[in-house]
């Protein structure tokens, strides 16, 4: 049987509009959102098709979105192909995305994720008010020569790796001194382009330590159990069983970098998946695979 990989979607890929075309047409998709909109204390399907687009963007409604909105892709693809999902051999997502990963793997309930998504989400949005920051994407260098670049340009501020998405795809966050300082650096070394990311603030750096506290807290609140299925770590590009080792992660991983890069490798090289699905809104994960694994068969499963 083939071993097969779903992978969901992170900060970023939302946009408005998606979630309608579900939410219209499979009532369990709409279930979804009728929950959400319960346990979140607005209309989140109103958000999601209708925006305003700067409301949706930011850190603590996109993350719940995001959450929702590709739970919803994924009972698209139980109604389609069940025998895919079933098939199902491993999972993982971008950053927010390992939450829905969790839950489709069985380790959260999906109640109660989304409330420590909307708790980390405003938590996050609190700590990037708190410090201006930021995140800057830059393509086309390799490690070595983006550390370099970090180095001299932190100065006395915070600037770390921040994501490493896919060979020459690296994720730089901190200060917004220090974002500022690494742009002509980085076009000055020869970086195919320098992009500064529509963020709230520096995430997966220590500037998020203040939002840890409170995502301990919600965190200790949910039942944990392990997943039936390895849901690879954007810490350590690994899987756990370990309820509490997972538990531990999810806390971690707001302040380290995102692995992603090296989750896809372990799960092509030591799991040896051989095709992948992306469900969730837009389709980032497709192109960061293709500069990871051109071969390995994709097909995305759009909100």
């Amino acid at each position: 049987m083939t071993k097969t990989a779903f992978l969901f979607p992170g900060q970023g890929a939302q946009s408005v509009g998606m979630g309608a075309a579900l939410a219209s047409s499979l009532p369990k998709a709409r279930g979804l959102f009728d929950r959400a909109a319960d346990i979140l204390g607005y209309d989140l399907l109103e958000l999601c098709t209708s925006g305003p687009p700067e409301k949706l963007n930011s850190t603590v409604h996109s993350q719940p979105a995001l959450f929702v909105c590709s739970l919803a892709a994924l009972e698209k693809l139980k109604q389609d192909s069940p025998e895919v999902v079933e098939a199902c051999s491993a999972s993982a997502g971008l950053s927010l995305g390992e939450y829905t990963a969790m839950v489709f793997a069985g380790a959260m309930k999906f109640d109660a994720a989304l409330r420590v998504v909307q708790v980390r989400g405003q938590a996050m949005q609190d700590a990037s008010d708190a410090a201006p920051s930021g995140m800057v994407s830059v393509l086309g260098l390799d490690r070595a020569q983006v550390e370099e670049l970090v180095d001299q340009a932190r100065g006395a501020d915070v600037l770390q790796l921040a994501n490493f998405l896919c060979p020459g795809n690296i994720v730089v966050s901190g200060s917004k001194s220090a974002c500022e300082r690494i742009t002509p650096l980085a076009e000055e070394a020869g970086a195919m382009k320098v992009i500064p990311l529509a963020v709230a603030g520096a995430f997966h750096t220590p500037l998020m330590q203040p939002a840890v506290e409170r995502l301990q807290a919600a965190l200790a609140d949910v039942d944990i159990v392990t997943p039936r299925i390895p849901v690879v770590s954007n810490v350590d590009a690994r899987p756990h069983e370990d309820p509490a080792e997972i538990r531990s992660l999810l806390e971690r991983q707001v302040l380290e970098p995102v692995l992603w890069e090296n989750s896809i490798q372990w799960l092509i090289g030591e799991f040896g998946i051989e095709s992948c699905y992306e469900i969730g809104p837009g389709r980032v994960l497709r192109g960061l695979m293709k500069r990871i694994s051109r071969k390995l068969p994709f097909e995305s499963v759009e909100a």
